[in-house]
């Protein structure tokens, strides 16, 4: 059984659109003990076979055998079984995570496997080996940071899910990108906050996501969560990601447990974690 751990992004700056289509960014990425489970055996039939009730439509790990595939991978045919423990469309990274997760698995050791994530998803490439890691570029540039010292957080998913797209577009519509040079300063500030190994409340203060104003303006009852977040303790609120689920900073899990049992019961959802720490 293979593990493919949520990314929570602590923060998430946001700059210019790129050639490609992406948006320039920097960010903190998070695993999370919030997991997906896929089970990989050999297929009964001729052709690869991924079963996955939650998610309809295109699925990013069946794609990713697809390009496999093409690249030249000969492997027999696979049955994949995913066991979704992240919410869909939810703004934690589950697709790209089960996505990373069956590449280390079958193709680990190719030199063009950092290439394939990236084609796959802008997320995929800083979860080929989910770590504590500073993000930039379109997502495809990760630099390992030390492990925090511990804290936990308390997940809100919203209903519905938001289209990573649609929320990126709606922030260039209200003008949230960021020019270079204030990218390159909020990264070497976010650099040195973090290579300490201290907890992400010690430096709250630069966890901002600018696309939290796009993601609460396409779904403006995140705006709930959020305030019921802070009314139950957290050191901070923010959205995750594209959204739509908000999170909430504790200093250690039984915080975090506490404050979920004291969230109202319309958020009787909500999902505690801590960080991941990773092992290869």
């Amino acid at each position: 059984m293979l593990r493919a751990p949520a990314k929570l992004n602590l923060c998430l700056y946001v700059g210019g659109r790129r050639g490609d289509g992406l948006h320039e960014l920097r960010s903190i990425f998070c695993p999370l003990t919030l997991a997906d489970r896929l089970v990989v055996s050999a297929a009964d039939g001729p052709g690869d076979e991924v079963d996955c009730p939650e998610v309809r439509g295109p699925n990013l790990v069946a794609t990713a055998l697809e390009v496999l595939r093409a690249r030249g991978w000969d492997g027999p045919p696979q049955r994949v079984e995913l066991d979704k423990r992240i919410p869909v469309a939810a703004g934690l990274g589950g697709g790209s995570a089960d996505a990373a997760a069956l590449l280390r698995h079958l193709a680990g050791e190719r030199d063009d496997l950092a290439e394939i994530a990236a084609g796959l998803g802008a997320d995929v490439p800083s979860q080929l080996t989910p770590s504590f890691a500073l993000v930039g570029g379109g997502g495809e540039v990760v630099e390992a940071l030390p492990d925090p010292r511990e804290f936990a957080v308390v997940l809100v998913p919203g209903e519905g899910g938001l289209r990573t797209a649609d929320v990126y577009a709606e922030a260039d519509r209200l003008g949230a990108g960021r020019g270079a040079g204030e990218l390159a300063s909020l990264e070497e500030e976010l650099r040195r906050a973090a290579s300490s190994g201290g907890s992400p409340l010690e430096y709250a203060g630069l966890l901002v996501n600018d696309l939290q104003g796009a993601a609460l303006s396409l779904c403006p009852e995140i705006a709930e969560a959020l305030a019921a977040l802070e009314e139950v303790g957290a050191a901070t609120a923010l959205v995750t990601g594209s959204g739509p689920t908000a999170f909430g900073l504790f200093a250690d899990i039984a915080a975090a447990d506490r404050a979920a049992a004291e969230l109202p019961p319309r958020f009787a959802g909500a999902i505690v974690a801590s960080p991941q720490r990773w092992l290869s």
